[in-house]
């Protein structure tokens, strides 16, 4: 196939690939929004409703990592606390040095079963974006303005309304708060310097109030916090436009279980305990780095069917009309008819876009930035 050829055809799988998570998105929130009012009738079922709708939306992200780009991702861990993953509530503590780390994590959650119920602390900006942001207020995803004065009073309320949750749930964070480039590091290492805390070498400083303030929260409701560390083969710079390309990379996550009774609840405390695991971070990043591989059993945690079953059902569902429409407008002969068409497609098309652009490093948060600025 010539380069063009190739290039059109590329441009046609984005485009349908783009419609139907597009389409099946706003089909999703629009039925969340009815279920509302079971708030006040029934919360529990509320909440099981929505893990179920909040799936059909971030399975196919994974799908698209999974089965379209076919990345392999191999898990390194201890086997006993294999066997507990899925089973227990959790706190996972994740690095934030790759585009496409969330969608890593959320590929963990799948594979043992919690993505549907995944929780993130994310920032207020991305509970506006359609689909995803909105699919996450119905999840009762805790969003902060990254003003801690501002944000404590409604982090903790948000996450106490987890205490009762039905259904077994992991809670993601990314304590550094923003993704690692080398301005931010060494402006987050001015801060380290300045403040007399430990310097590491491939993590930005973690953010230790918002860390401090889940672990006390979620006392006793969560069983673990899962310290992850990921890492790429082959000096590998994966993107989310390169997952849509269809493009292959090969992750490897280390996991270790540290048990939530063993992490302080005192917030001193808690914030030492968690410089101190993040130069544990550093150094397995630098073995890493040196051997290729982590000080523990390599696992490869087997594919569920459901990403691709729930794609495909999607994709049986509004491709038939889209191409009967498509037909009947170019059997209508309308100009007008199909540059309106092609008007929507391009709309379409830069709206996700820019969906990707918001997961892309150099478009990131100014976040140490700003810190540097008040330091």
């Amino acid at each position: 196939m010539d380069i063009v050829g190739f290039l059109k055809s590329q441009f046609i799988c984005h485009l349908l690939i783009c419609y139907i998570f597009i389409v099946s998105g706003l089909i999703i929130n629009f039925i969340q929004l009815f279920t509302l009012i079971l708030w006040p009738i029934n919360k529990q079922l509320f909440r099981r409703i929505n893990c179920r709708l909040a799936y059909c939306i971030s399975s196919q992200m994974v799908m698209l990592l999974e089965w379209w780009s076919g990345t392999d991702c191999t898990l390194y861990t201890d086997p006993e606390s294999y066997q507990k993953y899925g089973k227990e509530n959790a706190i996972v503590i994740l690095n934030h040095n790759f585009e496409i780390d969330f969608l890593c994590g959320w590929n963990f959650c799948e594979r043992f079963g919690v993505l549907g119920s995944s929780k993130v602390l994310a920032k207020k900006e991305l509970s506006y974006m359609p689909i995803i942001g909105w699919m996450w207020y119905f999840l009762e995803i805790v969003f902060c303005k990254r003003k801690w004065e501002e944000d404590r009073k409604t982090v903790v309320q948000k996450l106490l309304s987890l205490r009762d949750y039905p259904e077994n749930f992991w809670f993601l964070i990314h304590c550094e708060g923003t993704r690692f480039t080398e301005q931010k590091h060494q402006i987050s290492m001015q801060v380290a310097e300045a403040k007399g805390l430990p310097k590491l070498k491939y993590h930005l400083l973690p953010r230790t109030k918002g860390f401090a303030v889940t672990v006390q929260c979620l006392r006793n409701v969560v069983s673990a916090v899962y310290d992850s560390t990921l890492n790429f083969r082959n000096n590998e710079n994966p993107t989310l436009l390169g997952v849509l390309n269809g493009k292959k990379y090969h992750a490897d996550l280390y996991v270790r279980q540290v048990i939530h009774k063993e992490v302080p609840e005192d917030e001193q405390e808690c914030s030492t305990w968690l410089h101190k695991l993040y130069q544990e971070k550093d150094a397995f990043q630098e073995e890493y780095y040196r051997t290729g591989t982590y000080p523990a059993v390599p696992i490869v945690p087997p594919h569920r069917p459901w990403t691709l079953l729930n794609w495909l059902f999607w994709a049986l569902l509004l491709l038939y009309p889209l191409f009967k429409l498509l037909i009947n407008m170019i059997s209508s002969g309308s100009s007008l008819t199909l540059a309106s068409f092609a008007f929507v497609i391009i709309i379409a098309s830069v709206g996700v876009r820019w969906m990707i652009g918001v997961t892309e490093i150099n478009k990131g948060s100014t976040y140490g930035n700003n810190e540097n600025k008040q330091k």
